[in-house]
């Protein structure tokens, strides 16, 4: 079907629409949202233009429709608080104060798990934060997708051993889903992580019904799904930089990682090229908006995301067994320790690029 063989464009549609009803709802507050709903509705009708008679009808038709479900979501109440954000207050509470009863330490290690893990910044000093600011930093304490990406690769590796049955594919699937719903909720279910599950919930599917996986189609049917079920996202800070990203990590990262040359399998300065690919594709893309909100770009954003990103994933791994094992009662101290020490290296690090 047309549909089911242009999801990108359909998304795109849908997307364009909700920006547009967005901007007529708020005339004066966002010109960024109305120069790019303008862009994307310009690449819709060129799009319409040159797709067969059927998608020509079909595309202005989830234009029309991306518009009327943000106005009449704003007209029924909402746009403040979604019904998932309700529902993972209480968990999110709960895990706020149990990372704070963790003994670890140094004082400032349960504020930064609890800026990684809840989006809670509230016990961060003002140093902290300008720190992690002039670093270019700043999408390491905005709880997003990236932290729950983290968590999924890891637990899919520790799921790896379970083996490629029938009933283990079942199992691994229902334990990734698990896992990332809970995580979901007890982080309070912002724009970005509903964007990340929904994301790993469709990959995991068509994974289990051996589907042909495309990330770009899997990414085009998330961002479809999320502004259907809530229209009012498309005018989030983070919902806009999570999917401008995960753009810039289908789009151009490809590109990038192909222009180094092939060589040996095991090859370190691939594996250095790669994570810079990685952080130029996500900046690139994001740049021009964090520049309009924020009126700052990171002048050291790939020093800071060779050094901090490799710090980061072995902190989220380290706070998650933590947790975990801190919460079945048997959790050893040098886990404790080591995870209040990857908290402070990070945090030496940073200081020492923005001191730069």
């Amino acid at each position: 079907m047309a549909g089911a063989e242009n999801i990108e464009a359909l998304a795109v549609h849908f997307t364009a629409g909700a920006a547009a009803g967005a901007f007529l709802l708020h005339t004066s507050a966002d010109p960024y949202l109305l120069s790019g709903g303008l862009f994307l509705v310009l690449a819709s009708l060129v799009a319409s233009v040159v797709r067969t008679e059927r998608e020509a009808l079909l595309f202005p038709a989830f234009l029309l429709c991306g518009m009327v479900c943000v106005l009449t979501d704003s007209f029924a109440g909402g746009g403040s608080e979604t019904l998932l954000e309700r529902w993972a207050v209480v968990p999110a509470a709960h895990l706020r104060a149990f990372i704070d009863a963790v003994p670890f330490p140094s004082e400032g290690t349960a504020p930064l798990l609890k800026a990684f893990l809840t989006g809670d910044r509230s016990g961060l000093s003002r140093e902290t934060v300008q720190t992690f600011r002039e670093s270019g930093a700043s999408h390491l304490l905005a709880l997003s997708g990236l932290h729950m990406g983290i968590l999924y690769l890891m637990l899919t590796k520790l799921l790896w051993p379970v083996g490629n049955s029938t009933r283990a594919k079942g199992f691994r699937y229902a334990a990734v889903l698990s896992a990332a719903g809970f995580f979901t909720l007890m982080t309070g279910a912002s724009p970005s992580i509903v964007r990340a599950f929904l994301f790993i919930a469709l990959n995991e599917t068509t994974r289990l019904l051996h589907r042909p996986r495309s990330p770009l189609r899997v990414l085009s049917a998330a961002l479809l799904i999320q502004l259907v079920l809530t229209p009012s996202a498309i005018r989030s800070v983070g919902f806009q930089l999570s999917y401008l990203a995960m753009a810039g990590i289908f789009l151009l990262y490809p590109v990038l990682e192909s222009w180094y040359p092939e060589g040996l399998r095991f090859d370190p300065l691939r594996k250095i090229w790669q994570a810079a690919a990685l952080s130029v594709s996500c900046q690139l893309f994001t740049g021009p908006l964090v520049w309009y909100r924020f009126h700052s770009f990171p002048s050291y954003f790939l020093i800071t995301n060779l050094l901090a990103m490799p710090l980061t994933t072995l902190l989220m791994g380290t706070a998650a067994g933590t947790l975990i094992l801190q919460a079945i009662g048997c959790c050893p101290d040098i886990l404790i320790h080591a995870t209040d020490a990857l908290c402070n290296v990070l945090s030496f690090v940073l200081r020492t690029i923005a001191s730069l």
